[in-house]
């Protein structure tokens, strides 16, 4: 690192590790959430046909207002509630904290959860308090309750359904921080389609409530589109902190286009939490397997009972890739999520040959 780097990049920034997403190669990608179903052939064609005229020479809508008429009409978005629009999830969250950013602020979120709200508290100088879910991943009220007096958060992140975990909080939970939060609360519901409740319907009982969502677990995840909805006070001063032109127009027609054939995605959302099923009770017939429950599109689950080397997740992890198999194996080592791996939805067939490698590894 040259000294001209060490003079002008913040200490704190020098200190991370960049996000790393590994190279799947040709493995079945069970790793990263995504819905792994394809268009039909006669949605595509309708689909290239509406980007042959893309204007990409031209600057997209600022506003993305045709977007978020019809993302909010799928979404079911409350009247009398506004919302933007953001570069996937990521970008709202960012954006919320550069808006809520001063001196001694404080970002909040229960532990373990999606690790963005951390590094985003960092970029933006934001003071970062976790604290810890119980031994079954739900809210250690009392422990909330104290932080919230002690810190006075400007923001809580509440991922609903959570992420890694994918369990539901309790909603009773949920709107207790919410009447007991000095400041903003946001409910991240990045996996709403696979949980089948939210608190969408309930942003216009409290004045410090914004939902978020994304539409990447829907199956377009490489549009990077996330969307803010709450009441118009905070979605207005967030909307000053959103950079011009921040939804291209290649994602805007695109978004439009498969919102209004949104019936095909919840067909394939509809499947995924069919074969979530599924999937759980294979794994209820491996000895040695402790799930824990989901409402998302995923599964976290552990191994134990079949000897040090198999119980470590890095055996496991490092085993199912040389099968084939990419899985998410988590980073917490002495936490509660130590050797814990997390599995993706897949297909049919895609989920069948994970299970398959899973006990070959373990029971040979």
């Amino acid at each position: 690192m040259t000294d001209l780097v060490k003079q002008w990049v913040r200490e704190d920034i020098r200190s991370l590790s960049a996000y790393h997403v590994p190279d799947p190669g040709n493995m079945i990608k069970l790793d990263a959430m995504e819905n792994p179903y394809s268009w039909p052939q006669a949605m595509k064609q309708e689909w290239l046909s509406l980007l042959l005229d893309a204007p990409v020479n031209r600057y997209p809508d600022p506003a993305a207002e045709k977007l978020v008429t019809q993302i909010e009409k799928v979404m079911a978005v409350p009247d009398g509630m506004q919302s933007i629009l953001g570069n996937g999830s990521d970008e709202l969250i960012q954006i919320i904290c550069m808006a809520l950013s001063k001196a001694d602020s404080v970002v909040m979120a229960p532990e373990p959860t999606f690790v963005m709200y951390q590094m985003i508290a960092r970029f933006t100088n934001m003071s970062y308090q976790g604290i810890p879910l119980d031994d079954k991943f739900q809210l250690d009220m009392p422990a909330m309750i104290k932080a919230i007096e002690k810190h006075r958060p400007a923001v809580i992140f509440l991922a609903y359904p959570n992420n890694p975990t994918g369990n539901l909080f309790s909603a009773s939970d949920v709107r207790s921080i919410i009447q007991l939060a000095p400041g903003l609360v946001v409910v991240d519901e990045a996996y709403h389609a696979f949980a089948g409740t939210s608190f969408m319907p309930m942003l216009s009982q409290y004045d410090n409530l914004v939902v978020m969502r994304t539409v990447s677990k829907m199956g377009l995840a490489g549009l990077r589109l996330g969307m803010l909805s709450g009441p118009k006070e905070w979605i207005s001063e967030f909307d000053k902190v959103r950079l011009p032109y921040n939804i291209n127009v290649l994602t805007q027609l695109s978004a439009v286009f498969a919102l209004q054939n949104h019936a095909i995605l919840d067909q394939q959302t509809d499947q995924i939490c069919r074969d979530r099923e599924i999937l759980k009770q294979q794994f209820e017939h491996i000895d040695g397997i402790i799930q824990y429950p989901s409402a998302a599109n995923f599964i976290l689950f552990k191994v134990a009972g079949y000897g040090i080397e198999k119980q470590d997740s890095i055996a496991i992890f490092e085993a199912l890739k040389q099968k084939g198999v990419l899985i998410k194996r988590l980073s917490d080592t002495s936490g509660p999520l130590a050797n814990c791996l997390r599995v993706t939805v897949g297909t049919a067939d895609e989920n069948q040959t994970f299970i398959d490698a899973l006990k070959e590894i373990l029971v040979g």
